[in-house]
């Protein structure tokens, strides 16, 4: 943008003296705009109370009309947290519950609503009573643009389960997140924000609320609508330990896992009958359902969509807000749906009725472990694993949730460590994941991605549907990182690895299962998909 027509920005004033303050040659602007309106931010605010546009023209005519936008002056008080600042700290804040003080509360990164600092690290510990939860909700998060993985960020919220930096993670936040909840298990919590890049976002707005434990479970998020159009009582459990009366919370805090029924189940349902169920979790875990029965009355055979007739339809919470995840009907038993964060809805509508469709009876659980079995899963991130040569020679990997849908907005890490002198060799044989090549963001991907470092610039990504893929490191250590956003949704994928002697890389046995396999002759060319950089070049 430096070339050619441009607005340069001033954040704040860097010339102080006599009569009105303002920049010269050596004040530090803060960002440049050139280009169309896409390529502008929706707003620009200030440090404080200057702001200074200075638009610059080049040497060439051109067509270009310039800008126009509106401004107005807001009072900073609307953006103080609500904590109390710690001593000899610029942005570290602690929040205490307090039988005479509000028990919810807001929280800003430094200079919000404007771009944060570099190189600043703020902490903001929440304390609450013995018999009190903490929920909180990132309104809005603005750090970087784009979809990398929270591991390759210099700008980065952590989230911990607990009073230190030492707790178990319950989120990572380093791109874009809006209505991102949060719910703790016992009465801390710690919020790390750390940000060393060079072009700072805008920073995030959060609110806070110290729930009581038995209240946490009756949330008001939660729209409690459901009713029975055609009276249904004294069903009770249909089952020991399942469930089919017609509206009901299942929390994490009351049982872990559990079984749910249509109503009169294995009978057939009433007609006119909708029922709704919410489950809510709580810390690192997701809800999952796997469909044990399902058989819902359809009226035709010709199924393009389950609006007219009996359903079972999904919800998951997007962008703050209860979205349609899926629609489920007929006879076909849908696969395992796990959430993308603490709450999930299901909604039942049972229009017709006939003595040969029974319903549904669903399994659910709350996990942890985000469906993956096997691995050693680490408490540093939210959803990561490690594979040790030294434990386990050769395994499985898949993505969470596998064979069932994975879940949305989700990073999970995968980590291969070999011994000096082996590889890590990966033999896919499944890979569906959601996306046009080459995967990014602008095309609403979901991906996969290979490093050879823990750390590392971009590598190639891949995305779609993949009948072959067999990967193997350059060294002994290998990272996967899987990557889903808030769009569509896919099965995921399923791996067999082995970890390799260089003496072993010409004849290697790759199983479809870990019991039987087959051995393959493989020449090293075919064998090694390189982990390269993608450098682009922007003139």
């Amino acid at each position: 943008c430096i070339r050619g027509d441009y607005l340069k920005v001033y954040s704040e004033g860097g010339v102080h003296g006599p009569g009105p303050p303002g920049v010269n040659e050596y004040s530090a602007w803060s960002r440049v705009l050139c280009g169309s309106r896409a390529d502008a931010p929706p707003a620009l605010y200030s440090h404080g109370p200057l702001l200074v546009l200075e638009l610059h023209t080049g040497i060439k005519a051109t067509n270009a009309t310039g800008f126009v936008g509106n401004y107005r002056f807001i009072d900073r008080r609307n953006f103080e947290t609500d904590g109390v600042q710690v001593a000899e700290t610029w942005c570290d804040y602690v929040f205490h519950s307090q039988p005479n003080r509000p028990a919810h509360g807001r929280l800003y990164s430094p200079r919000y609503p404007s771009s944060y600092p570099s190189n600043v690290r703020c902490t903001y510990h929440f304390s609450a009573r013995h018999n009190e939860r903490i929920k909180l909700v990132f309104e809005e998060s603005f750090l970087q643009k784009g979809d990398e993985s929270c591991l390759n960020r210099a700008d980065i919220i952590k989230v911990f389960d607990g009073r230190t930096s030492t707790a178990p993670v319950l989120a990572m936040l380093c791109n874009e997140a809006v209505g991102y909840e949060i719910l703790s298990t016992g009465p801390d919590l710690l919020v790390q924000f750390t940000a060393n890049s060079d072009l700072p976002g805008q920073g995030f707005k959060a609110r806070y609320q110290f729930q009581m434990e038995d209240d946490s479970n009756a949330d008001g998020d939660i729209n409690k609508k459901s009713s029975t159009t055609e009276a249904i009582s004294g069903l009770g459990p249909a089952v020991s330990a399942a469930t089919s009366s017609c509206h009901q919370v299942f929390s994490s805090d009351k049982s872990k896992t559990g079984k749910l029924t249509s109503p009169l189940y294995p009978a057939p349902y009433p007609q006119k009958t909708q029922c709704h169920y919410d489950f809510l979790a709580r810390g690192r875990e997701r809800v999952r359902l796997v469909f044990e029965d399902f058989s819902l009355q359809r009226i035709t055979d010709n199924i393009i969509d389950c609006e007219s007739m009996d359903s079972l339809d999904v919800f998951l919470y997007v962008d703050g807000r209860l979205e349609k995840m899926a629609s489920f009907c007929g006879n076909e038993i849908p696969k395992p749906i796990m959430s993308n964060g603490p709450k999930l809805s299901i909604e039942f509508r049972g229009i017709y009725s006939s003595r040969h469709s029974k319903g549904f009876k669903i399994s659910y659980s709350f996990v942890e472990d985000y469906g993956i079995a096997t691995g050693s899963q680490l408490l540093e991130f939210p959803c990561a694993f490690v594979f040790n040569s030294s434990e386990r020679g050769r395994g499985v990997v898949t993505s969470p949730n596998h064979p069932g849908l994975y879940p949305r907005d989700t990073e999970c890490n995968y980590f291969f460590y070999g011994n000096e002198n082996e590889r890590v060799h990966l033999h896919f044989t499944y890979f569906d994941v959601e996306g046009v090549v080459p995967c990014e963001a602008v095309s609403a991907s979901d991906y996969v991605q290979f490093y050879s470092q823990m750390i590392q610039s971009q590598s190639h990504r891949h995305c779609g549907q993949i009948k072959e893929l067999q990967v193997t490191s350059e060294k002994n250590f290998l990272r996967i990182t899987f990557k889903s956003n808030d769009r569509l949704d896919a099965t995921g994928f399923k791996a067999n690895y082995l970890f390799l002697r260089d003496s072993e890389m010409h004849s290697i046995t790759m199983p479809n299962s870990i019991d039987k396999g087959t051995t393959c002759n493989i020449s090293r060319s075919l064998l090694l998909l390189c982990i390269c950089e993608v450098i682009w070049n922007f003139r």
